[in-house]
This record gives structure tokens, sequence and C-alpha cells, in this order.
């Protein structure tokens, strides 16, 4: 028999994921750096392997927390597969200190996980890993109709059955703990992926809030926009991938602008599907009512944010919480948000924000025409918005959390013993 080692105070992780920007806030993995950065105030070491940096760098140390960046530099692993890479360098890192958890944020520590007994490693992953967003992207397309009830159904089985068999089993199968964001998702890993409640941990992940305070609308902007001072704005955010997903709220807005001569439409984002978009934009005849800046980085981003009086995201197509609807409501924006996205876990409807089927165009124009007529307590919304997101996402409690459930991985996997 195999004598347990005693549970360690201070852990040495190794975290993976694709994208690990550290400068800024507003992208897929914004939560990232704060706690990595506070779990090394704390004491634990942490080592994340990640892609390319914008800094070009091969890697970078920040606060305590070492960043490698494995496609830059002279001695880049670009040549292989990024999970091959992660590998590779883990296996290193690994050989001269070695790890006790590997956290992968996607899927990108795999190969790590399929030789986690060898390594001698707890290895966990956060939900984002499986394709789960699949299904919700489906889901957000239902209507009310026998029809979509039933294609709705069919297409969510098809592809539960594809992404299930063509990749999360053996992903699943490799976890010792999962990370989820919102109930529902600890739900559906339960009852469909048929993965253990007792090896999920519920942390929802935010944004940093230390430089989240209020700030003013942008006069520049505006002007640079050529929208007048007593424009009503309402913002989105997409990467364009799917024109079905931004119709409805091009339809909404078309009541909108024929009541509301003063309103106007901002969707920030670049895609493949930008053309079409831009084809209904012009089809509706919304070309001088609708702005297509394409593309931002993550500081501009957020001035749009702040310009517009609305924040609206239909997606569905994330498990997770996306970090720019937090912002907007931090910034005390009015949200519309799908009823079918993890924002039902955070929005009380009605109360801090709005929840809406993503295909139901005439309530989202009824509450557009509301907002900007004035008649409904924007203020008071927007209180309750930056509230509800100041009290969800403390990083301290947030990283005690991650610590709490680390050391329940590590004891599940019998490798270990309390101290």
């Amino acid at each position: 028999m195999v004598s347990k080692l005693k549970l360690p105070e201070n852990l040495n992780i190794c975290m993976t994921s694709q994208r690990f920007p550290i400068l800024s806030r507003a992208t897929d993995h914004g939560f990232l750096w704060p706690i990595a950065r506070d779990l090394v105030k704390q004491g634990h070491k942490v080592t994340i392997l990640s892609t390319t940096s914008a800094l070009k760098k091969p890697e970078v140390n920040r606060s305590g927390v070492r960043v490698f960046y494995l496609h830059e530099g002279p001695n880049s692993l670009a040549h292989l597969n990024f999970q091959l890479a992660v590998r590779q360098k883990f296996a290193q890192l690994h050989k001269e200190e070695p790890f006790h958890i590997v956290h992968s944020i996607d899927k990108s520590g795999l190969r790590i996980g399929t030789r986690k007994k060898e390594f001698k490693i707890a290895m966990a992953y956060d939900v984002e890993a499986t394709q789960m967003s699949q299904l919700f992207a489906i889901l957000a397309m239902k209507r009310d109709t026998l029809g979509s009830l039933i294609s709705t159904g069919l297409a969510t089985a098809y592809k539960f059955l594809t992404t299930y068999y063509g990749g999360d089993q053996l992903l699943l199968s490799t976890a010792d703990g999962m990370f989820v964001t919102n109930p529902q998702q600890k739900i559906i890993l339960e009852r469909y992926y048929f993965y253990p409640d007792f090896h999920t941990y519920t942390v929802p992940y935010g944004i940093e809030l230390g430089d989240l305070s209020p700030k003013e609308k942008s006069l520049e902007l505006r002007k640079r926009l050529g929208l007048p001072e007593n424009a009503h704005i309402a913002v989105t955010i997409s990467d364009m991938t799917e024109v079905q997903e931004i119709i409805p709220l091009l339809q909404a807005f078309e009541k909108v602008a024929l009541k509301k001569p003063n309103s106007f439409l901002i969707i920030v984002g670049n895609g493949p599907k930008y053309k079409a978009i831009e084809y209904q934009v012009l089809n509706l005849a919304l070309g001088n009512r609708v702005l297509m800046p394409g593309a931002l980085p993550g500081a501009e981003i957020e001035d749009y944010i702040v310009l517009g009086d609305v924040f609206v995201n239909m997606s569905s197509r994330t498990t997770g919480f996306e970090p720019t609807t937090l912002e907007a409501m931090a910034q005390k924006k009015i949200v519309l948000g799908s009823e079918v996205s993890p924002m039902e876990n955070i929005i009380e409807d009605g109360r801090d924000g709005f929840l809406l089927r993503p295909a139901d165009v005439e309530s989202m124009s009824q509450l557009l025409i509301e907002i900007f007529s004035g008649s409904m307590p924007a203020e008071e919304i927007g209180e309750r918005a930056r509230q509800r997101i100041m009290d969800l996402f403390d990083t301290p409690k947030l990283t005690q959390s991650v610590i709490d459930a680390y050391q329940k991985i590590l004891l599940n996997t019998g490798m270990y013993k309390k101290r």
C-alpha cells in the first residue's frame, strides 16, 4: 500500500490556456490574471502556459506569476500542436520542480491529463474545455412553435452525441475536478455528461473589479462617431460568425428607429459574417442608424460600453459569464441578456437588467423604446446592476474558493491526506 503524502500548504499550480492576456480585461479569460496573482500573494506558485503574447516575449514574470508563451521567441514550439507544446513544456518544468495540480482553462491541457498518473498530478478543467456551449447556441434559436421545438430538440441531441463521443468523453475521463461558473452548467454536467456532482466546483469567474470605477462618457468618441448629444445608444458586441444571432436585434431596432429618430445601434466586432450582417443592416434601411466600427482593442470597447445607454447581449454560445456584459453592469448600464444564457444566474429580470428569448423581437423593441423614452427608472436599475456585480465578483473570495477546490481535488485523487 502506497502511503499518502500530507496535503501541501503551498501549492505549485500550472494553468494552461490558449489565451492569457495580462494587460487587458475585456477578454475571454479576463478573470484569470487577478486570481493567479492572488494565489501567489497567498504563498502558492503559479505557472501559466499559453500561446502568444502582445508583448512578443516567450516568458513574462508579473507579480510573481510566471507565464510562458510557447509560440514566441527563438525556441518557439509553434511547429507543434498547442496541446503537444503544452505537454512538452510542462514535462520540462515538472521535472525541475514537480507541480501538484494542473488547471486547464480550455482543452489545451488534455495531453497532460491523459498522462496524469505518470506525472502524479491532479487534473482540473474549466467547463469551457468541453463543447457544452454548442448546445446552448442551438437552444438559443428555439422558438415557440411545434416545428421549432422538434427541430431544436433533434439538433441538440445530435450535437450532444457528436461532441460527447467526439472528444468530451475523453476529456472528462481525465478530470479529477471540473470548474463551472453557474448552477446550470453543473446540472448539465451531471445529467447529460454523467460527471459526478461531488467533483464539480462552482466558482463564478468574473472580471477584475479593482479598476471598474464608474467612468464618464467620452465626448471625443461621440463626436468621432458623429452622434448628436441627445442620441440614445444601444451597444452590442459580436464575433460575427452567425448572422441569425444578430437578425432579431436588427429587426427589433428597426421598430425602435421608427418611433425614436435619435436612437442608434452600435455593433462592435468583426468576423466572417461582417458583410452579411452589413447587408442585413442596409436591407432594413438602417444604414445611417447602425454603426459597425469593426474589431476594437479592449480599452476602446470599454469606451463604447460607457457611451451606450443599453448593452445588449443575446448570445448563448458561451456557457460562462461574458466579461463585457459584466463590465456593462458594473458601469451601471441597462443590460438586455438572453434567458437561455448563464446571465439568468446574474440578472433578476426587471430589477437589475432584463432577460429575453433571443428571438423575441417584439419584447426587445418594446423594452428599448421604454428605455429611450425615459419611462423606465434607468438610474435605479443601473445602480442595482453595479451592486450585483460588486457583490458577486469579489476577487479574494473567488481566489479562496479556487484554493479550497484545489485542495479537495488533491484529496480526492487519493494521493494526499489532510494535514
